[in-house]
């Protein structure tokens, strides 16, 4: 117990005085000696593994698919570096869940006079599910890292050294083997997602396909939806919103709670100023784009694309996710034209102030648009504080992993067809076998059916933390990321040049490459739109993160390429 204080209190001085240093000693309460010994305790400490703190999702605002009026990120602009701020607390908040994961491992067997054989392998087979993810994050994110099983003095954890990533894949493998073997199949409709086999598949899908590993991504995938517990939730816009609570499609997740002061962040920021939002964090023309055309087809090369009225005739997830102008939005009708001054306010029944033109309040949307996905009425409610789930991976992710994983192994079968297009039809409100009354996907091509797929992705889980892992799993972010991010001009430009000529909403059709890039330069060069930001992405470096600086000087860490 004497060397269990002495350790921790060493670690905290390391924490407090770098803000950053390797935490692998285990926080849970009670004495170290004894705590584990009852059922009681153990589920205590298995709880303590779901903090949402030791659950970061990336960030949007590191991708293509967003801008934050005139600003970059560390990430898009390329300053990242081993004092960036989350660089550091990703890099503690996860070894910290590790340490405290470990220390369930090493001690549920102080327990088995009260916990059969069976339990036992289930709750160390739980804390396996919560290790195997924190390590696939930093496998996936810093590539060169620590891995340890074990709770280890200060001494020894600063002789640590990096282990090679394929044998930390290895391991987290094993992890979830383990998981998969000792767990429920789900724990849908409880309270609490708890880790169950369903997401253990699901989980280790993941970072096989980050890892490139495409036989153990399809055969996890694939035994995921085997286990037929999980379907896609009906209604696409609907699944992301508060009052949708353990959907069936959220094979792992946290609850959020107000109550319990768990909430989603940064509200005010995507919601509109009409509503009371300051309409600064908004999607990019780059994802407006992006979706396809309800024939299927992107917009450069679809009859039934319209520059002037964008979201007519798009894939559904285009309105679902971006505010359609001319709609109805937080009780306000949204269109952020610089001649609408008045708009209509629903609940007085009559015209107001637009603040959400430029012509009104300077800083309305800088492009445009503002975002739909997830957003309501609660958005304005309880002092900007709401509480919809956190979805960590859910089926469609899984249904698209497999697809993907076959396509990549040119392994083409209906099955890799059904897959994307259960996801499609979905989005339509139609069953999938209904293939007339949506664009499904029939071609068998491998190329073809590759950039169907990452298309898919990208309509899918637009502004749900994944687009980030997919450019950096391509190699895509060197390319997207050293672009600019346009929007439109001021007023008065915006008036002569382009409303008062009848171009709104884009003067033209821009042209998509074969990686769904949208080519601006023409309008850029017209002097019909305006850079607002210019996105910067550092190949040489920057498709892995830097370990965080204090590490590397108080340790036998080497640091990654050229930071």
């Amino acid at each position: 117990m004497k060397q269990r204080i002495i350790i921790a209190f060493v670690s905290f001085l390391f924490f407090m005085s770098s803000c950053g240093s390797l935490d692998l000693n285990p926080l849970s309460d009670g004495s170290g000696e004894t705590w584990n010994s009852t059922p009681e305790e153990i589920v205590m400490s298995l709880n303590g593994l779901y903090k949402d703190a030791f659950w970061m999702v990336d960030s949007d605002e590191w991708t293509d698919d967003f801008v934050y009026r005139d600003a970059t990120t560390p990430i898009t602009g390329a300053t990242i570096n081993g004092e960036t701020d989350f660089v550091r607390s990703w890099w503690v908040n996860t070894y910290k869940a590790i340490a405290r994961a470990n220390a369930i491992v090493l001690s549920v067997d102080r327990a088995s006079d009260a916990l059969s054989a069976a339990q036992i392998s289930r709750y160390s087979a739980e804390a396996r599910f919560v290790r195997a993810c924190q390590y696939s994050r930093l496998l996936s994110h810093y590539g060169n890292i620590i891995y340890t099983e074990e709770e280890l003095d200060i001494e020894q954890a600063l002789q640590l050294k990096q282990m090679d990533k394929a044998e930390v894949l290895k391991k987290i493998y094993t992890d979830f083997d383990s998981a998969i073997a000792n767990l429920p199949k789900t724990y849908a409709g409880t309270e609490l997602k708890r880790a169950s086999s369903g997401a253990a598949m699901a989980m280790k899908a993941r970072i096989a396909l980050h890892m490139g590993d495409y036989a153990t991504a399809r055969d996890a995938a694939k035994a995921c939806i085997d286990l037929n517990q999980y379907k896609l939730h009906a209604d696409f816009g609907n699944l992301f919103l508060s009052k949708t609570k353990n959907s069936l499609e959220t094979v792992f997740g946290l609850p959020r709670s107000i109550a319990l002061k768990v909430t989603l962040g940064d509200c005010q920021n995507y919601v509109t100023r009409n509503a009371g939002g300051w309409g600064a964090k908004n999607p990019s023309w780059d994802l407006l784009c992006a979706f396809l055309c309800d024939d299927g087809l992107p917009i450069d090369e679809s009859p039934r694309f319209n520059p002037r009225q964008p979201f007519l005739n798009r894939d559904p997830r285009c309105a679902a996710t971006i505010t359609e102008f001319q709609t109805t939005h937080l009780g306000y009708v949204y269109q952020p034209h610089p001649d609408s001054l008045k708009v209509f306010k629903v609940s007085d029944g009559k015209y107001v102030e637009n603040k959400d033109t430029r012509s009104v309040a300077i800083f309305a949307s800088y492009n445009g648009l503002v975002r739909k996905k997830g957003v309501d009425a609660d958005w304005t409610q309880n002092s900007w504080t709401v509480e919809p789930d956190k979805i960590i991976v859910r089926y469609a992710d899984v249904l698209l992993m497999y697809a993907e994983a076959k396509i990549e192994l040119n392994e083409i079968d209906q099955s890799v067809l059904d897959a994307i297009n259960i996801v499609r039809a979905r989005a339509y409100g139609v069953s999938y076998t209904a293939t007339g009354a949506y664009p499904a996907v029939t071609v068998t091509d491998q190329a073809a059916l590759r950039k169907i797929l990452r298309v898919e992705r990208r309509m899918e889980f637009a502004l749900e933390g994944i687009r980030y892992m997919d450019i950096i799993r391509w190699r895509l972010a060197g390319k997207v990321l050293n672009r600019q991010n346009f929007g439109l001009l001021d007023p008065a430009d915006l008036r002569s040049k382009i409303t008062g000529p009848g171009l709104w909403f884009f003067p033209e059709t821009p042209q998509i490459d074969e990686d769904g890039v949208p080519d601006f330069s023409n309008m850029y060069d017209a002097g019909l739109i305006k850079q607002i930001a210019l996105r910067k992405f550092d190949e040489t470096r920057q498709y892995l993160w830097p370990i965080p600086s204090t590490e590397v000087l108080i340790s036998n860490l080497t640091q990654n390429p050229n930071y």
